[in-house]
């Protein structure tokens, strides 16, 4: 018998080769600020049972200091993200509704930190909450993925991450348009990553099952 060898995980320099991945631009992306936005929001995502999931926190600066984040939430399908500014109450009351339904999963990666803080800041339990590493370790990958990863294994694609959005004041009014990209492709790839783990689950290649 073969020894099981764990699938390969590209490395940051074959990553940086692939083609890009084609990400959301602008006209596929919704600001989202108020309750009444919100609602109007749910009109769409109500629809569909899984959402990408991502949340951005403004970055803290020395060892004790306690981040009031996240700021920004973000939900996406397959075609379409929100980015959703936590300041306004109403915005926020929503979107704990939301998140404490199980029926609509949400989907994302390294989410222990953000559920934490979204249960400190909105004062609920994130229900249906999909960890996209443990599916991909069911899948054979020994180690933590993360999106960049996850999107060239399962596509053949670059996904690319700005650092200086990542590490931006996600607290200010007006976001920019770059944080704006950056926040909803975030939740856009991991909607696409779950999307296309299911399609593998449903069909298997054959004589997976063999003994």
């Amino acid at each position: 018998m073969k020894p099981h060898t764990a699938p390969h995980i590209p490395t940051t320099e074959e990553m940086a080769l692939l083609p890009p991945f084609p990400r959301l631009g602008l006209g596929q992306i919704t600001l989202v600020r108020s309750g009444a936005e919100a609602r109007q929001a749910w009109t769409a995502l109500r629809h569909h049972r899984v959402w990408g999931f991502d949340t951005e926190s403004k970055p803290t600066f020395f060892k004790d200091q306690v981040s009031d984040g996240p700021h920004v939430l973000q939900l996406a399908t397959t075609e379409h993200a929100w980015v959703f500014q936590l300041a306004d109450g109403y915005c926020r009351a929503e979107v704990a509704h939301w998140l404490a339904d199980p029926k609509h999963l949400k989907a994302g990666f390294g989410l222990g930190d953000d559920t934490k803080r979204l249960r400190r800041k909105l004062g609920v339990e994130p229900a249906g909450v999909v960890e996209l590493n443990a599916l991909l370790r069911q899948r054979g990958y020994r180690r933590e993925m993360g999106v960049k990863a996850s999107v060239a294994v399962l596509f053949g694609q670059c996904f690319a991450k700005s650092k200086k959005a990542a590490t931006s004041n996600w607290s200010v009014h007006d976001l920019s348009e770059s944080q704006l990209v950056y926040a909803a492709n975030d939740a856009y790839a991991a909607a696409c990553v779950h999307q296309a783990l299911e399609a593998l689950n449903a069909h298997p290649p054959a004589g997976a099952g063999a003994a």
